[in-house]
């Protein structure tokens, strides 16, 4: 039986074929079919909506796990003020947001209209528009690789920081579940992003209906090609290819004076560090910032719509932080051009932009 491109599980459309995919439709099945994929000694590849990865053309020598798994149970606190969500790792995570704000719930509504499943949402620790996933979650359900055991794991056992967790670190194994702990009474958190609470007309800290709250960022996300959307071509990425780099507060002085920045804590520690790697103290406590990629993308000379020659990949024509399938593109395509805009903001700023998707088989 031939099985199909791993691009058609992903929202970039590249990546070549794996030897076996499967689908369990419960979580017992998807606990079943990962340790017996385990045990079998295959290399083994989790994949959830395929919307932060990127797989080599030559594909996944082994086994993909595909999760499917549904279900989400809302539970509000007895004084009406605040719900425990739980959900399955498989449910779609934008409409996993629609369904807490359709009851009413604040807390996650910025995170509205981020591609991807649940159970990859703590992986990344995704966040916009002023919000962030480690800010309300409570814990996961996961299936330990070293242990073969499904335990419980709270938030602050995750080693959350900006983008990254000690799952995307090299904790191996598969999110079961998510929990979240979330506001009741169908008002948004305060808005803490300038940019939407310009898109509402309010002033920052305000709070609006928490719909719209929704709204107004599924159209922000909408009008930078980062809402999946078959009629949009821009839509056929990879979200954000580059997390914003955080540097040293010395160091941000000798950028030009008009590049942004903000400020975060000194403990934030955004390296990347190799499975089983230890992680290696901060070189000291010094203030930091986090910079903003787009701008160091477009002030390096990489326009909207900028491809090299021959290339099916190219940069977002509404957002400089995202690299586009134009259609035909390769994985090879995708990392060339990334691997080109890195290099023009390096020799520029001195600043080596680290790419977001997880890499499969391939390295930038």
């Amino acid at each position: 039986m031939t099985v199909p491109d791993l691009a058609a599980h992903t929202t970039l459309r590249v990546g070549g074929p794996a030897e076996k995919i499967l689908e369990p439709a419960t979580r017992e099945l998807l606990v079943e079919a990962t340790r017996d994929a385990w045990a079998s000694g295959d290399e083994v590849l989790v994949l959830g909506g395929g919307s932060n990865v990127v797989i080599a053309d030559e594909g996944f020598d082994g086994t993909v796990i595909r999760v499917v798994t549904r279900g989400i149970d809302v539970s509000i606190d007895a004084d009406g003020h605040h719900a425990r969500v739980r959900a399955a790792a498989g449910e779609n995570w934008d409409a996993f947001v629609a369904a807490t704000v359709d009851a009413g719930l604040s807390g996650i509504e910025a995170l509205s209209g981020i591609p991807g499943t649940v159970g990859a949402a703590p992986v990344q620790n995704i966040g916009a528009y002023g919000q962030e996933l480690g800010e309300r979650l409570v814990g996961i359900d996961f299936l330990d690789y070293l242990t073969g055991d499904v335990v419980r794991l709270d938030a602050r056992e995750l080693g959350l920081g900006y983008r990254t967790s000690e799952l995307k670190r090299g904790r191996a194994g598969v999110v079961l579940a998510v929990e979240v702990d979330l506001d009741a009474g169908g008002w948004s958190g305060p808005v803490a992003y300038a940019q939407l609470a310009s898109a509402l007309g309010v002033e920052l800290g305000e709070r609006v209906p928490v719909a719209d709250a929704r709204r107004a960022v599924l159209a922000l996300r909408a009008s930078k090609g980062m809402v999946l959307n078959p009629d949009d071509p821009d839509s056929v990425s990879a979200g954000s290819f580059f997390t914003n780099p955080i540097v040293s507060e010395s160091f941000a002085r000798a950028l030009p004076a008009e590049a942004p920045r903000y400020p975060v804590e000194p403990a934030e520690d955004d390296r990347v560090i190799a499975p089983g790697e230890a992680v290696p103290p901060l070189p000291s406590a010094e203030y930091q910032v986090k910079l903003s990629a787009a701008w160091l993308i477009e002030r390096a000379g990489i326009t909207r719509g900028f491809a090299l020659p021959g290339s099916g990949a190219a940069i977002s024509s509404k957002h400089t932080l995202a690299i586009v399938n134009r259609g035909g593109a390769t994985a090879h395509d995708v990392m060339q051009l990334a691997g080109y805009v890195q290099t023009r903001v390096l020799a520029e700023f001195g600043v080596r932009l680290h790419p977001e998707p997880v890499l499969v088989g391939i390295e930038l």
